[in-house]
């Protein structure tokens, strides 16, 4: 049964982006909330490996993401190497987790939206290999659409945090239930994630989400605005 639920999660998911694509699935309002606006080039000059990027994507299942976490980010990634011009970023995407370059990464968030969180400490160089060893022992691992904190999968708020905690120490987000998550926010589209979850949530299933992250005191934030 289980193998059956994760195909047609699947099959759902390649639906929805397909509409998405399509142009029947919009992008959230309220997404482009900020002026501050840079080249790609310039906010490449910024980072640091172990500085987590923040953006909002628009296939349907990650705008449910973001309404029911009441925030516009919606996958987050984790800088492993800035030795080019070029970072490379980490991520757990559909339908393997991979690396790809900062260019490629924010080209996918809407309006070009992006937000640069960075421990308060600075990381020492063994923290820096650190993180390129943690993210790189995680790589071509499936992607969990029943985002399970304890799977053998991997999600987007989930691989970075793991990452940063691996290599530093630090661990950011905070791990919650479904009905934690799902019940704080009253107008949460419960319709969706029945049918998600084929007709029954996972109550008690532990998670975390990208807002968590983006909210974490451990975080500061070097950049929150536009690319170009």
């Amino acid at each position: 049964m289980k193998t059956i639920s994760a195909l047609h999660r699947v099959m759902l998911i390649s639906s929805l982006c397909f509409c998405v694509f399509s142009g029947c699935v919009h992008a959230m309002e309220g997404s482009d909330s900020t002026s501050k606006e840079v080249s790609t080039a310039q906010l490449a000059k910024q980072l640091n490996v172990g500085d987590l990027i923040f953006i909002h994507v628009t296939p349907y299942p990650f705008e449910k993401v973001s309404s029911t976490t009441k925030s516009w980010v919606n996958h987050v990634g984790i800088v492993v190497d800035v030795a080019g011009s070029d970072p490379v970023i980490a991520e757990s995407t559909f339908p393997l987790s991979r690396t790809t370059t900062l260019s490629k990464f924010i080209t996918r968030s809407n309006h070009g939206r992006v937000a640069v969180g960075r421990l308060s400490t600075p990381l020492t160089e063994d923290q820096r290999l650190a993180v390129w060893k943690a993210s790189q022992s995680r790589m071509g691992i499936h992607y969990d659409t029943g985002f399970d904190l304890n799977s053998r999968g991997q999600f987007c708020s989930r691989f970075v945090r793991e990452v940063l905690a691996e290599a530093t120490g630090a661990e950011v987000g905070e791990v919650e239930t479904f009905k934690t998550l799902l019940t704080s926010n009253p107008d949460t589209d419960l319709t969706f994630w029945r049918i998600w979850y084929f007709g029954y949530i996972p109550w008690s299933r532990q998670t975390v989400t990208p807002a968590s992250l983006l909210h974490s005191a451990k975080l500061q934030f070097v950049f929150d605005g536009k690319t170009s």
